[in-house]
């Protein structure tokens, strides 16, 4: 059964936090070009409704949470995660997975067999590290085809 990881909120809260100071940037920038440069005031009015369309469907992607890490029974997929490394790979391709420390942020580092690793800071994902722990680990355990002793 695939799990789905999605955006924590504080992290959705500040990259809202950096798109509204860029429209608002961008709407002072209008307002200035509009007063010295003589643009029709419709340039600002279309500006305008760009910013508050753009803000309202990167709020909404943010607020309900874009999906971060989708675990399925064949591999993994990680997105919206800069320096992540590898993106995506099948469980039979990765090798072992380590929890560490990298730049000071606790991360779960899954490595290939192939010597390149996909890093996946737990601070991004909402919920709780040792449940998305777990159900990594019980993941890659059906790839490799290891099954509970009871």
């Amino acid at each position: 059964m695939p799990s789905e990881y999605r955006l924590s909120q504080p992290i959705a809260a500040r990259i809202l936090g950096v798109l509204l100071a860029v429209l608002g940037v961008v709407l002072i920038l209008l307002t200035v070009g509009v007063a010295l440069l003589d643009i029709s005031t419709a340039v600002l009015g279309a500006g305008i409704v760009a910013a508050v369309l753009l803000l309202l469907v990167g709020g909404s992607l943010l607020t309900r949470g874009a999906t971060v890490v989708r675990l399925e029974e064949a591999g993994y997929r990680v997105r919206l995660i800069r320096g992540t490394g590898v993106k995506q790979a099948r469980w039979t391709d990765v090798e072992d997975v380590v929890a560490t420390t990298v730049a000071g942020e606790r991360c779960v580092v899954l490595r290939l067999r192939d010597g390149r690793t996909t890093v996946i800071p737990v601070r991004m994902l909402a919920g709780s590290a040792d449940s998305f722990v777990k159900d990594l680990q019980g993941h890659l355990n059906r790839g490799h085809g290891y099954r509970r002793i009871n």
